[in-house]
């Protein structure tokens, strides 16, 4: 019998498995490839009942965190995920935020204690793929978490040696210049915000696109199972054609392969399987 396929997902806070991998998680899990979700921290920076914000009166850093957890397990659900393992780490928010500054925010974690845990559960499940942010965090984003969450990844990968491939998110620019003229063709009020021309992957780094179109209304479902944060949830805010072009495919940037597989793959486990 072949042995099984692992896929490892990285990521910062709940809700952060459905918008770059929840496509894979699902399309992979239904292909006999074991999945594996870590997740860094607790979400505690996140909205509370209401939309109450971080830092206004009557958030509760606990609260939050227990619901978006159990938001996050409902997703898991959704998206057919095996596996998932919580690093339990704080919140660091945003950056700027002063919870930058909290000692215990994962940001301020020292980054080989909290890659010594991650090494350990790539040891326990011995991943052929891992998938995490880039050194900024993905595509540019910036937030102190998603920096973090890719430093303790490599760094783990590296240590162990196990994972056969690594890989970061990656959000081409083309693909964002096609979203962004579909929402203003589909009469899209997108105020004084457009992308900046440096904003995603450039196109030549980009090598693996994942055809996930059959998994566009599992990835929306599990989404939306993130009902605390909606209102931060940009894509869940725009036109059904637009939500489909955005959630129909996956990208990522291979970054380490220590098997033969070509320049532009549609498949995380090319050179792996049999």
């Amino acid at each position: 019998m072949d042995r099984q396929l692992t896929l490892m997902a990285v990521h910062a806070h709940p809700d952060d498995e459905c918008l770059s991998t929840g496509g894979v998680l699902a399309r992979y899990t239904d292909e006999g490839v074991r999945t594996v979700l870590v997740t860094c921290t607790n979400g505690e920076q996140g909205d509370g009942p209401d939309g109450v914000k971080p830092g206004d009166q009557g958030h509760d850093d606990a609260a939050v965190a227990e619901r978006r957890l159990a938001e996050l397990r409902e997703s898991v659900q959704i998206l057919g995920i095996d596996h998932l393992e919580l690093l339990g780490y704080r919140d660091s928010g945003m950056d700027g935020w002063e919870t930058n500054h909290h000692p215990d925010a994962f940001a301020n974690v020292p980054v080989e204690a909290a890659a010594g845990r991650l090494g350990e559960l790539i040891e326990r499940y011995r991943p052929d793929v891992v998938v995490t942010y880039d050194e900024t965090g993905g595509s540019g984003y910036g937030h102190p978490d998603h920096v973090q969450a890719h430093r303790i990844t490599v760094a783990a990968v590296e240590a162990t040696g196990v994972p056969a491939k690594l890989y970061h998110t990656a959000i081409p620019r083309s693909a964002i210049k096609r979203l962004f003229d579909l929402m203003l063709e589909n009469g899209v009020d997108l105020g004084d915000f457009r992308p900046s021309d440096d904003f995603g992957t450039p196109d030549e780094l980009v090598t693996t696109l994942v055809d996930v179109a059959p998994y566009v209304e599992r990835k929306l479902k599990a989404l939306r199972a993130h009902e605390s944060q909606g209102e931060n949830i940009f894509l869940l805010r725009m036109p059904d054609a637009a939500q489909r072009q955005a959630f129909s495919s996956e990208a990522f940037t291979r970054v380490l392969s220590r098997v033969a597989a070509p320049d532009h793959e549609d498949d995380l486990f090319a050179g792996l399987r049999d």
